[in-house]
This record gives C-alpha cells, sequence and structure tokens, in this order.
C-alpha cells in the first residue's frame, strides 16, 4: 500500500476500504500533519491503529511520505487535499476514532477570525460526520485566543461534544514539530479533548 493516498474520486464520499483495507481497524485522522512526526510516530507506537495524515503543503506532504516509508509504516498514509473539504464531504461518515488538530494556524488578526477551523460551521458539522459516537476530537495550540474560540465553540454544541481530562503525559501522544519549536521558545501549549456524543439531542 502506497504512503500516499490518492482518493479515487473527489466528489463522493469515500469508502473505509479505500482508504485502509479493514475497516474493523481504529481510524485516526491528523489534520495539518505538518512534517508527519506525529502521524509517523503514533503509527509505529500502535500497529493495531491505522493512521491518516491530510495535509495541503506539498513540501509538508513528501517529509510524511518519507517518514511513513522509512519506518516501514503499513499503517500510515498521507493525503494532500485542503482539511474542511475533507472532513465536510470526503472522509466516511461514522468512520474515525480520533481526530487531531496540532497547532494550526492561529489566523490570529481580529478581522481573520472567522477563518479559525474552531470557529467554522462547516469543520465542526464535518466532525460530527465523521467521528464515531464514542470517537474523539484532540486540540493542542500554542494560540491562547484559538484555543478560547475553541472552549466557546464547543460549549455551544454540548450535546453532541462532552469535554474530557486530559492531563499531560496522561498516554503516549507525539510532540509535533511545530509544538517543538514552540516549547523551545518558552510558549505554552493549550489542550483540550472531546468525546462525541452521537446522535445524543
Amino acid at each position: 500500500m502506497p504512503a500516499l493516498f490518492i482518493p479515487p474520486d473527489h466528489f463522493r464520499e469515500l469508502r473505509h476500504e479505500e482508504i485502509f483495507a479493514d475497516p474493523a481497524r481504529p481510524l485516526e485522522v491528523d489534520l495539518g500533519c505538518g512534517d508527519g512526526t506525529f502521524v509517523a510516530g503514533m503509527a509505529a507506537q500502535f500497529p493495531e491503529r491505522d493512521f491518516l495524515g491530510v495535509e495541503r503543503m506539498l513540501g509538508r506532504v513528501e517529509k510524511t511520505m518519507r517518514k511513513i516509508e522509512r519506518g516501514q509504516l503499513a499503517n500510515a498514509r498521507i493525503m494532500r487535499l485542503e482539511t474542511a473539504y475533507t472532513l465536510a464531504w470526503l472522509l466516511p461518515r461514522a468512520s474515525v476514532t480520533r481526530l487531531h488538530l496540532l497547532c494550526p494556524d492561529p489566523w490570529p488578526k481580529k478581522k481573520h477570525e472567522a477563518r479559525r477551523m474552531v470557529n467554522q460551521d462547516e469543520f465542526l458539522d464535518g466532525l460530527t460526520r465523521i467521528l464515531i459516537p464514542g470517537g474523539e476530537f484532540l486540540l493542542k495550540t500554542d494560540d491562547r485566543p484559538y484555543f478560547e474560540d475553541a472552549l466557546v465553540s464547543f460549549g455551544k454544541r454540548e450535546h453532541q461534544f462532552t469535554r474530557l481530562e486530559w492531563a499531560e503525559d496522561e498516554f503516549f501522544y507525539p510532540k509535533t514539530d511545530f509544538e517543538k519549536g514552540w516549547l523551545n521558545i518558552g510558549r505554552t501549549i493549550n489542550r483540550a479533548r472531546w468525546r462525541h456524543e452521537g446522535t445524543k439531542s
């Protein structure tokens, strides 16, 4: 199975087995996976799970491919595509056990706040579409306003998402290249974790 996953059709919902052969295995998605440090680290640590990285920038996609290929990680793949579209339309419904959003573009200017993914209904609706009931969304960001926006957005969807405790080093969770960079200059990393409650009303 090649490291690079190219959807057979960009204009319909994919089937799980088109991405990974066995739909019974847990599928985790890393949105904006950077150079692939996280997705490759997770795939090596958890061979019983499958991991799909989603990244728009070609250079980062190529770096991720090299990490997957060097590690001979049959349970990891990378797809070059825009993230919101991937969630809203392409990934199979109720197929993802965990979705990771790690150090996303914070869009720090006041006039750009609407561009933050956690403020967009398309992104939030996409999460509810692709996560299995009981599946999780995990967020890490060094940008405090971005983090506070996420808390507000998910607070408005308490019927769909329940915030979970997430203590540091609670479970294996490799640091991304972005996170390492921010920590090296003394920035604080904010983290939050939510469970998807399915069709709970």
